[in-house]
């Protein structure tokens, strides 16, 4: 058996037509025909048969014939009877069993007979069914052939198609290349005779700035020189100028720096413990107006009176003598340094 779906296969024949039915009342049918010949057998009344008297002669031994008594014959006669009947039963129970065994014979020949046609049957069917199957497989391998033939043209013209198409759109790029290249060249041509007179052009408007140039460097050296002497004029006449207002400065910031060392003198009181060789050195910062803004002691004499006295010094003065120019002022006396020395005062 494969492995396939059973089918029920329906032969539309009555059950009661079935080969089983049909082995079931056979064998019903036989039985009562062997009970039927059985009770037909059976002697009813028939007259008893004759009986004959038979002696056995043998060479051997030979015997006298037996003298039959005429008072016992009845007996006999009786006895004889009752044998016969006694074997006529006998051999109707032997026929009867003879009829029964024949019809059960018969019966199972028909059985067996009836069981080979229905394993006929059967087997008829099943190879139908078989044969049903196969066709039906050959139907559906069939179709699935067709079907995966059909899909194979299906795809090839799917193929063919879309191999259409590509070979269309590979036309069509070449043919939009090859405008899009004749494009680019017709451009590249445009533009090169564009590049050529933008070329001349910038030439063109090279040489004429070049000649502009030279005329405006001509010009701006002529310029330049002028200014260079006019310039060094000016230059000579500030020089001379600074070198009078520096001339100036220092005499009034001498003059100044003279008269500060003068009022810090006035106001500075040594320690008694001062010598000459001690000397304090402090860094002092002015106002615009002249007010003390800080004092700071950047070197010290070694001796703390004598540096004490020195700031106190610095402090003592409210305003201190300074220039009315700015100038002056802020070079000079911005911040200073002064040295306090009992021999001097720097």
């Amino acid at each position: 058996m494969t492995n396939r779906d059973h089918r029920v296969i329906s032969t539309g024949t009555p059950p009661w037509k079935s080969p089983v039915a049909l082995s079931v009342f056979l064998h019903l049918l036989i039985v009562v025909v062997a009970l039927a010949g059985w009770s037909w057998t059976s002697p009813v009344d028939e007259p008893p048969p004759r009986s004959i008297s038979a002696r056995l002669i043998t060479q051997q031994q030979p015997e006298p014939s037996p003298v039959v008594e005429p008072d016992d014959q009845p007996d006999r006669d009786q006895q004889r009877r009752a044998e016969e009947e006694k074997q006529k039963k006998a051999e109707a129970e032997a026929e009867r069993r003879r009829q029964e065994e024949e019809a059960r014979r018969i019966a199972e020949q028909k059985a067996r007979e009836e069981e080979a046609r229905r394993k006929a049957e059967e087997e008829r069917k099943k190879q139908e069914a078989l044969a049903k199957e196969r066709e039906e497989a050959k139907a559906r391998e069939a179709a699935r052939q067709k079907a995966e033939a059909e899909a194979r043209e299906r795809e090839r013209q799917k193929a063919e198609e879309e191999r259409k198409r590509k070979e269309a759109e590979r036309k069509k790029a070449e043919e939009e290349q090859r405008r899009l290249e004749e494009q680019r060249r017709q451009e590249e041509a445009e533009r090169r005779r564009q590049e050529e007179e933008a070329r001349k052009e910038a030439e063109r408007k090279r040489l004429e700035a070049e000649r502009r140039l030279k005329e405006q460097q001509l010009e701006a050296l002529a310029e330049e020189s002028r200014k260079a002497k006019e310039a060094e004029a000016r230059r000579q006449q500030q020089a001379a100028a600074a070198r009078a207002k520096e001339a100036q400065m220092l005499s009034e910031s001498e003059k100044y720096q003279a008269l500060i060392r003068e009022r810090l003198s006035q106001a500075w009181y040594p320690p008694s413990s001062a010598t000459e060789e001690m000397t304090a050195r402090l860094q002092i910062t002015l106002l615009p107006t002249g007010e003390l803004a800080s004092v700071k002691l950047v070197s010290s004499s070694g001796n703390t009176a004598f540096d004490n006295s020195a700031l106190s010094a610095v402090r003592s003065l409210n305003r201190y003598p300074i220039p009315d120019d700015r100038e002056t002022f802020e070079r000079y006396f911005r911040q200073f340094t002064i040295e306090f020395n009992p021999r001097r005062l720097r």
